[in-house]
């Protein structure tokens, strides 16, 4: 086990790692659509790459989940993320309730280093296919 100091640490290196062997400028939160976002997370089990609408405004979420529903046989399809799974009710820690998309990667761990590479080349293949969907039908998620 690790003490929460150490798992930092971990956390910190892992990041670092990852933003100098892919040094680009994700969008992540800059997605200019209020709501929604597109996130990485990788923990002691799993790597994600994520698309959450998140919005307190319940009308607006519904709106943006019903878009990309919309979408969804082209984004799973073999051009961008043919694993994605979509979650219309999903509740975060804190217990918020978030509608997400998203693509996983499991028996990885932050806390392995020999892990890290595998998720490294996940993590940037997996938001690269999420990021080119995003940009491609921008303009319907927006309107």
């Amino acid at each position: 086990m690790f003490s929460r100091e150490e798992s930092k640490k971990l956390r910190e290196e892992f990041w670092i790692a990852f933003g100098k062997s892919y040094p680009k400028k994700w969008i992540l939160y800059n997605t200019k659509i209020k709501g929604l976002s597109l996130k990485f997370h990788f923990d002691t089990k799993k790597a994600m790459v994520l698309l959450d609408v998140e919005t307190d405004d319940l009308e607006r979420r519904i709106e943006l989940w019903e878009k990309i529903q919309s979408l969804r046989s082209l984004l799973t399809s073999e051009d961008y993320l043919p694993n994605a799974q979509f979650e219309d009710i999903y509740f975060l820690e804190n217990g918020k309730e978030i509608s997400r998309v998203f693509v996983m990667k499991e028996n990885v761990s932050i806390h392995n280093k020999n892990t890290w590479q595998e998720t490294m080349v996940f993590l940037s293949v997996s938001m690269l296919h999420l990021e080119t969907f995003f940009t491609d039908f921008k303009e319907i998620l927006s309107s």
